[in-house]
């Protein structure tokens, strides 16, 4: 199924990552060829794929926030719980995993993959059905780190077993829990971080499948953080947690 990939950034790293098939590039005729734009065009002559001028309207039909160019592309290449694993393996490091239970926001979800490509994270897990999918909206609001990530669509339960039998600790991020510390002894090694969804936080079945349920500790008046930036703060406590060992 084709779609297309709109704003520069979103364009740039999907034709860097090669992972897609991408069929042609529409440019707006207004346009200034420079910075990102001129990578873009670049990078599209190197993979000899075509670029066209069009009206600044048509890419308005796509979306509003197109930035002059947009991409149309196949769907998004899932991965497997094997492959990131593998992966964390080739790179001789314990895996960190971030696991998303039932996200709805394409924002909050591209926030959390920009993050955790940004930590080196090795793979997300979302689940099957009742999230939202790699569409070309959480594409942009990652800035195109999806397309560098390795994203597996699994049943949340099972994949949770198989950590636990690799011996990765399952970390559940719930207002339940209790508070999170700077370099915890749960956030060193092999992780798996669980992230619940907006509003309803993490499933029942899920939070009991977590090894523990932690939260971030709240010193202002507000009661919580939302999913994105709770999230985002727990990604960067696991990631400096494993540098420091």
């Amino acid at each position: 199924m084709k779609e297309y990939i709109y704003s520069r950034n979103a364009v740039y790293e999907t034709l860097r990552a090669k992972r897609r098939d991408i069929f042609a590039i529409e440019i707006a005729d207004t346009a200034q060829e420079k910075g990102k734009l001129a990578e873009i065009i670049q990078l599209a002559r190197e993979l000899k794929i075509p670029t066209t001028k069009v009206p600044r309207a048509k890419l308005d039909k796509i979306h509003n926030n197109h930035q002059g160019v947009a991409a149309e592309a196949g769907g998004y290449p899932y991965s497997d719980v094997i492959e990131i694993l593998e992966y964390a393996e080739s790179k001789n490091e314990q895996p960190l995993i971030l696991m998303l239970d039932s996200l709805q926001d394409p924002q909050n979800f591209g926030t959390l993959l920009r993050t955790a490509e940004a930590i080196g994270a090795h793979g997300v897990v979302i689940p099957l059905a009742r999230t939202v999918d790699v569409t070309p909206a959480v594409v942009n609001a990652s800035s195109g780190a999806s397309e560098l990530m390795l994203i597996a669509q699994a049943n949340l339960s099972q994949t949770i077993d198989a950590l636990k039998d690799n011996e990765i600790w399952v970390v559940g991020l719930d207002q339940s829990g209790a508070d999170m510390e700077a370099n915890s002894r749960h956030l060193r090694g092999g992780l798996c971080l669980v992230v619940g969804s907006e509003g309803e936080g993490l499933h029942e079945l899920i939070r009991k499948k977590c090894d523990v349920v932690l939260k971030l500790p709240m010193k202002g008046k507000i009661e919580s953080l939302n999913a994105a930036v709770a999230g985002s703060v727990a990604l960067y406590l696991a990631y400096l947690s494993r540098r420091h060992k």
